[in-house]
């Protein structure tokens, strides 16, 4: 297991174990030591590799500390390699190494040859959030994934001689994995490691490393957009970013206001945006656009990618027969990149993605195809809404509220209604300065209305000074709509929240709103 902060260690570690044929498991630098011993015993790693601690916002993250409460209830754990990255004074457990005392016997010329692998040898374990709470541990190939993460880096951003290339994403995401490490330096790519935050020490630290180092090509996601676009344009305008060529996004819909925002602020009208959608278990893109083959609609996550076998399928199960039908995503035929399994509980990989549908990849997300082949994800199954008899996709009225000037960000989910079945219920973020007001609301209301149309009038509209989001930046509707629902108690593991204290905050103003 590698519990490290974005420094070079973390990649140079993983490489590591794919030459020698070990299996790495990445657990976020930001998980607590209850996430990380969860992580462990599941994989049963014997060996841990972290550092003294990590940098964030000036401040430092106590990895160590971590690991060491972790490692009480973690028995399979044989050794761990500590890098001192803070070089803060601490003592060393038993079978616990520095890794610079390591590295002081290996001879400079030390050469470990390549193990030997079958295409079909686990490469990797990665842990993603369950519908049921426990994390599933992804598992993927050699053969397979390296395949696949190389040609859709290389096509998706069009990857040339001289190229520097900068995914924000952490590597303890599947992003990161596979286009922050693996996808960019199989094709020989430079590549952009930024420890720290986009806010930190201001507003504009994503431009100023942008000019810094002459990054050709910039993958981010849709909540990082909406962040820096909230603090305005000043901070962009402080910089020359004329190096950008490709713009690209993951993590959930773009909705259209931020992506002219991207497009006009960070691309200079000029930098096409590669939207794309795919997931842990597919392991690179399976939905996006292709520089220069297609017209991009704003909002849309584009095409299949090479080989991609793509349906809609009703409630019935049956593939929807007309353009903009709603239904689930699913993939029709395997492709490389797709995982294996999930490490150790191979009948709840086979429930979660291949009973609910047969013969097909249950993605977990809504979608619609339009008439002219494009493809709009709508959010979660579970994101969706049905407000007397129609079904609303929560995405589709979140990209309404921030069409409104003083909208920063909006997060929507279904509450009950005596009526209805179910109500919209919103929680909104205003920007900076805005004033909350009865007033505002009714103008949300009513753009969502004239927007959408009557079915989808808001019922209950919150609002939110932040959203619980996991420190992936995706934001946790499962605890919203328990909080809509007024079950405070049944919030579940919070662990992976970026800023519990949201929470909260968020408890206190649904309890003001009904009392």
């Amino acid at each position: 297991v590698l519990y490290l902060g974005m420094i070079p260690e973390l990649p140079i570690s993983m490489l590591a174990c794919a030459r020698i044929g070990a299996v790495h498991s990445v657990v976020f630098g930001g998980f607590s030591s209850e996430a990380l011993a969860g992580r462990i015993n599941d994989c049963e790693a014997k060996l841990l590799i972290t550092a003294d601690g990590s940098m964030r916002a000036g401040k430092i993250i106590d990895l160590k500390g971590n690991v060491d409460k972790a490692l009480s209830s973690c028995p399979s754990v044989e050794k761990v390699i500590v890098y001192r990255r803070t070089g803060k004074d601490m003592d060393l457990g038993d079978n616990q190494f520095y890794l610079h005392e390591l590295l002081e016997d290996v001879p400079a010329d030390c050469y470990i040859e390549p193990e030997e692998m079958d295409s079909e040898d686990s490469l990797f374990i990665l842990y993603t959030s369950g519908s049921t709470g426990k994390p599933k541990g992804m598992v993927h190939t050699h053969g397979g994934y390296l395949l696949y993460t190389a040609i859709t880096c290389k096509f998706v951003f069009d990857l040339r001689d001289g190229d520097i290339f900068w995914s924000t994403a952490d590597i303890g995401w599947i992003t990161g994995h596979s286009y922050g490490v693996y996808g960019p330096l199989i094709n020989g790519a430079s590549n952009v490691l930024f420890e720290g935050v986009p806010t930190y020490p201001d507003y504009d630290r994503y431009w100023d490393i942008v000019e810094r180092y002459g990054v050709t090509k910039f993958y981010t996601a849709p909540t990082v957009i909406r962040s820096l676009a909230r603090e305005g344009e000043e901070y962009v305008k402080r910089h020359d970013l004329s190096s950008l060529k490709i713009l690209g996004s993951v993590g959930e819909p773009l909705n259209p206001k931020a992506w002219k925002w991207y497009y006009h602020n960070i691309g200079r009208d000029w930098c096409p945006i590669m939207d794309t959608w795919w997931q842990t278990e597919t392991g690179g893109h399976m939905l996006t656009y292709l520089p220069g083959v297609s017209p991009i609609k704003p909002g849309s996550c584009g095409m299949p990618f090479f080989g991609v076998e793509p349906a809609i399928v009703d409630d019935t199960g049956e593939e929807v027969r007309f353009p903009n039908q709603e239904g689930a995503l699913c993939i029709k035929r395997p492709w490389p990149g797709m995982a294996r399994t999930i490490f150790g509980d191979h009948d709840r990989f086979i429930d979660t993605y291949f009973s609910k549908v047969p013969g097909m990849y249950f993605s977990g997300d809504g979608a619609k195809r339009d008439e002219d082949g494009y493809y709009w994800i709508i959010g979660r199954i579970d994101d969706v809404i049905n407000v007397s008899g129609h079904r609303l996709g929560t995405a589709e009225i979140e990209s309404a509220l921030v069409l409104h000037p003083l909208v920063s960000e909006a997060a929507v989910v279904g509450f009950p209604h005596a009526v209805k079945g179910q109500g919209i219920y919103a929680f909104v973020t205003l920007k900076r300065g805005a004033e909350k007001s009865e007033e505002l609301k009714k103008e949300l209301i009513g753009l969502v209305r004239s927007e959408i149309g009557p079915i989808a009038t808001i019922d209950v509209i919150q609002w939110a000074d932040g959203l619980p989001k996991t420190r992936s930046g995706k934001i946790m509707r499962r605890i919203l709509k328990k909080i809509a629902e007024g079950r405070f108690e049944e919030l579940g593991d919070t662990s992976t929240l970026s800023d519990p204290k949201v929470i909260e905050h968020l408890i206190e103003e649904r309890m003001k709103l009904f009392s």
